[in-house]
């Protein structure tokens, strides 16, 4: 069944819901153990019975793939792995006729290592207009043999690299990913170039990588602080490359690219400060942006609730929409972060070998998607969130992921949530593809995971997420709009929306019980015997 919905209001961004796929590990088309755009194709059908709003699909360009293709070579081709530029136009067309808008990603802050540009600055040599599309600098030290500054890397390991001319060149991430000089009208041009050639195939947003990163101070200075036995640092202002208020012309130029074509965007904007985070929402810059904070929030009431408050009031002032998202491709998927000691999220903690309770991270991620989809704002689902996908162990000479391999293999990286998904409990690869085996090996207890099973079974992830999806749509309340919090013993969370709709979530470690209503419309667990609500579960009342 695949259910097309009427067209939606030009603010439908406001409180979509928004399916995030990493093609690599969506639908094998061609059984090469890659997915593709063949495959994503599809399973259009299966999107659109779940009920979202778009899809957004994390980069699908031609790339040596070191960062799982956030090294882009070429943003007007597609990479040969995912197919070609015929078939993502096919999927933007087909997912239109379904109802169902697409994402791109966007990478800005970097580009490949493979890419023109680059290869071309390697060529020129020092002091060529090549390399000023990039940070080639002069290293430090007698003989230039130390790195230009201190920066950090967004990895483990080293930001500069140096060329065998001797100058070195930044990467905030891998070696292989160059940063850009965005002072250079170049860089702005051809990104500029880059959003009009997806806009014109029809995609209705764009999605944008470390869109806190671009921007650089002039002078690279260094960003150690001096000890208070130094004096005061030389220099206390902005941060050298983080949040840095030139990208807040960059981006006023790109949303008015955007409103000619009616697109949005979404930013990775990731902040402590909430004035400084709001800034980057203001009415002529970005539409909306990913909230971390509830992401990384741990499954403790209080700290939930404040997080809620926070998320809100910055956003408030520019009058934008929250976003709501559990978890995506760089993330410890929420199943396994719910079962632990410590449900919270951070990347400095990852760590092999974490305990983990399934069933209590299960129920607590079922309980976790009502709270969420009954937020204002939109939400983003990653895929396998609604099979309630656990993260898997990867064998360690099968991770690809660079946050490992530049962790000298202490870090576990990211692969373990990216593993391809379970289509058909009974076919080979569980339906992923149908020959080679997927490029990352899928764990041997999944099928109970699979698509086809659950669809089958009524108390399912699947079918949770299904009808909650279809309620949220077809219910007067939910999406954006007000929410007011409710009287509510301690560790319960209850909330008010609009036309009598009110969500309960019990996080007391006991069971408790419902405030009067009329009518049930969803629980993420049975009530017990009692009719109160069990510890860690949820519902949907209308009072």
């Amino acid at each position: 069944m695949a259910a097309v919905s009427s067209p939606r209001p030009e603010d439908w961004w406001r409180d979509a819901v928004i399916y995030q796929v990493y093609p690599r590990s969506f639908v094998d088309g061609d059984g090469d153990g890659t997915g593709d755009l063949a495959g994503a194709l599809t399973a259009l059908p299966y999107l659109a019975e779940l009920g979202v709003d778009a899809v957004w699909f994390t980069p699908w360009y031609l790339s040596p793939m070191v960062d799982g293709g956030y090294d882009v070579a070429d943003y007007r081709t597609i990479d040969p792995a995912f197919g070609t530029l015929d078939d993502a136009e096919k999927l933007i067309a087909a997912a239109a006729e379904l109802g169902i808008r697409v994402i791109v990603d966007i990478v800005p802050n970097h580009v490949s290592d493979q890419h023109a540009w680059f290869r071309a600055a390697l060529e020129a040599g020092p002091g060529s207009l090549e390399r000023e599309l990039f940070h080639f600098r002069p290293g430090r030290g007698e003989d230039g043999e130390l790195p230009p500054n201190d920066w950090p890397s967004q990895f483990a390991g080293d930001t500069w690299t140096r060329v065998p001319d001797g100058e070195w060149y930044l990467h905030l991430f891998t070696p292989q990913q160059p940063d850009l000089n965005w002072s250079h009208p170049a860089v702005r041009r051809e990104h500029e170039d880059v959003l009009r050639f997806w806009f014109e195939r029809g995609v209705s947003g764009v999605r944008i990588d470390s869109a806190a990163l671009l921007a650089k101070h002039p002078d690279l200075p260094d960003l150690a602080t001096p000890s208070p036995d130094d004096g005061p640092a030389p220099d206390d202002g902005p941060h050298p490359y983080v949040d840095r208020d030139e990208l807040h012309d960059i981006y006023r130029s790109w949303r008015a690219l955007a409103d000619e074509y009616g697109a949005v965007f979404v930013g990775e904007v990731w902040l402590p400060d909430a004035e400084r985070f709001a800034r980057y929402l203001r009415p002529d810059e970005l539409h909306t942006a990913f909230n971390f904070n509830f992401l990384a929030c741990p499954w403790e009431p209080a700290r939930l609730r404040r997080t809620i408050d926070d998320t809100l009031g910055e956003h408030a002032p520019v009058r934008a929409p929250a976003t709501w998202v559990l978890c995506n491709h760089d993330v410890t998927r929420t199943v396994t972060r719910y079962g632990r000691a410590d449900t919270g999220f951070d990347f400095a903690t990852k760590a092999f070998g974490t305990p983990t309770d399934p069933d209590l991270g299960t129920r607590r991620a079922r309980a976790a998607a009502l709270l969420t989809l009954a937020l204002p704002g939109s939400v983003y689902l990653y895929q396998g969130e609604e099979l309630g996908l656990p993260e898997a162990d990867i064998p360690r000479d099968r991770i690809e992921d660079p946050m490992h391999v530049r962790s000298g293999g202490t870090d576990p990286g990211r692969d373990g949530c990216r593993v391809p998904l379970p289509w058909s409990a009974d076919a080979p690869h569980y339906g992923f593809g149908s020959h080679t085996e997927p490029w990352l090996p899928q764990p041997d207890d999944w099928a109970h995971y699979a698509v086809d099973r659950q669809s089958a079974d009524p108390a399912s992830m699947l079918t949770l997420y299904r009808t909650a999806l279809r309620l949220r749509r077809a219910t007067r309340g939910f999406g954006d709009g007000p929410m007011t919090w409710l009287p509510a013993p301690d560790g319960v969370l209850a909330f008010a929306r609009p036309y009598g709709l009110v969500c309960v979530v019990n996080l007391s470690g006991g069971p408790v019980e419902l405030p009067p209503y009329e009518q049930l419309l969803l629980s993420s667990a049975p009530l017990d015997a009692h009719g109160h609500l069990p510890d860690d579960t949820a519902v949907w009342l209308r009072t």
